[in-house]
């Protein structure tokens, strides 16, 4: 028994949404991917297994549609339409992510299906929302990034911003949406009264990546974009540091929190003859200040971070570690992908998992739970599907379609 075993999901997502039923089937729900016919367009995103491109072997999908079961359904055609509100007056959830309207164009929006199941949660994921004078915009992840904020900080100095490699405006989206769909799955067992959860990317994407930069309209101090860093008025303050065979992340800053750790990273580096004891000896607290003030000139910060940044760099990542935990530096290497899939750390979590993928005859590594739950653990209970892999599991099994019915439907392309 896992902690949402008795409940459906169907799932309409695209790409926008997958992640949603994929943390809500991993809590225990059957959750059920609507396709159509053919597959989703999901499944034609690579990278693919052994570079061989086809609906099966996509990774991006089997990143986000572990523990579903998979069915097509042409949801644009009557018969469809029909089969699908069979499924959504029985079902808990509905996880969707067309376009703001899409979904009542077809008579298949909130108000369509509560009529048929009022405790059913409905839950939609959009670019900015179901209302508004964006509703309609175009939703691309660079589009989401740069109206949430973050974008702007992405990049050097002296260019355009520049986006961040991995789309994840929907991902945050997506978590936000699973949240929202659980907390309203409660308020529908204890009332019998479901409702419609409305989840905007842009929102999801201003709360989760960069909050800090929501503070300048406020009248605090206007961050700036810097290339492994951060401008904060005239200071430029690195954030990455160049290590012998990488790099690490080091904060080297000022006041009651954080210059506490600068100043034992100074006193540090005058014992290894990296500075002078006139350079150590800074009042590291109050520093921030200084510089803000004038009493500091900024030069002379630049020329500490020279001194900071030739000790990093004269060290491998592995050596700077150990010196910070000896020392008690705020500082970590930062690692490849590689060294996370070697990590000793997460080898010692048990965090991969691999998965039998029966129609390859193989076992496929994949990232582990977002979660460790000590009464009812998640568990990997189904790989990714395969496109209508359980059409038949579902429509005839459990709708109760005769074989006949079942058939008109697959030579009609409705299934």
């Amino acid at each position: 028994m896992h902690m949402l075993s008795p409940y459906r999901v169907l799932d309409l997502t695209t790409e926008r949404g997958l992640l949603c039923g994929q943390v809500l089937g991993d809590l225990g729900a059957d959750v059920i991917k609507i396709e159509p016919p053919g597959g989703a367009p999901a499944r034609r995103l690579g990278p693919f297994l052994d570079d061989e491109s086809h609906p099966d072997r996509s990774l991006y999908w089997w990143a986000y549609n572990r523990n579903k079961r998979s069915v097509t359904l042409d949801i644009d055609r009557p018969e469809g339409r029909a089969l699908f509100r069979r499924m959504a007056s029985g079902a808990d959830f509905l996880i969707e992510s067309f376009n703001p309207g899409d979904m009542a164009a077809r008579g298949l929006g909130y108000d369509d299906l509560a009529a048929l199941n009022p405790a059913l949660v409905y839950v939609s994921i959009s670019a900015f929302g179901q209302e508004g004078p964006k509703a309609s915009y175009a939703d691309a992840d660079l589009i989401i990034m740069a109206a949430g904020g973050p974008l702007m900080l992405t990049g050097d100095d002296d260019r355009p911003p520049v986006r961040l490699s991995v789309p994840q405006a929907y991902l945050h989206a997506s978590a936000d949406a699973a949240v929202g769909a659980l907390a309203a799955h409660h308020e529908s067992v204890r009332s019998g009264r479901g409702q419609r959860v409305d989840v905007a990317a842009q929102k999801s994407v201003a709360m989760a990546t960069q909050s800090w930069v929501l503070a300048a309209p406020l009248g605090s101090v206007e961050i700036r974009r810097m290339s492994g860093g951060v401008k904060i008025g005239e200071l430029d303050i690195p954030l990455v540091w160049p290590a012998k065979d990488g790099y690490i992340a080091l904060t080297f800053l000022f006041g009651n929190a954080l210059g506490v750790f600068s100043r034992k990273l100074m006193h540090y580096l005058c014992e290894r003859g990296f500075c002078d004891q006139a350079t150590r000896d800074k009042d590291w607290i109050a520093l921030g200040d200084q510089l803000a003030s004038g009493a500091e000139p900024i030069s002379e910060f630049e020329r500490v971070v020279e001194i900071v940044r030739s000790f990093t760099r004269s060290h491998t990542k592995a050596e700077l570690l150990q010196f910070a935990l000896e020392r008690g530096f705020l500082m970590t290497p930062i690692t490849t992908i590689e060294e996370v899939v070697k990590s000793p750390q997460l080898e010692s979590r048990a965090y991969w998992q691999s998965i039998e993928h029966p129609e390859l005859g193989r076992r496929i590594l994949y990232p582990g739970p977002f979660a460790k739950f000590s009464a009812t653990p998640i568990a990997y209970r189904h790989r990714p599907p395969t496109v209508g892999e359980h059409n038949r599991e579902v429509y005839c099994g459990e709708l109760g379609l005769s074989a006949a019915e079942f058939v008109a439907l697959v030579e009609k392309g409705i299934v």
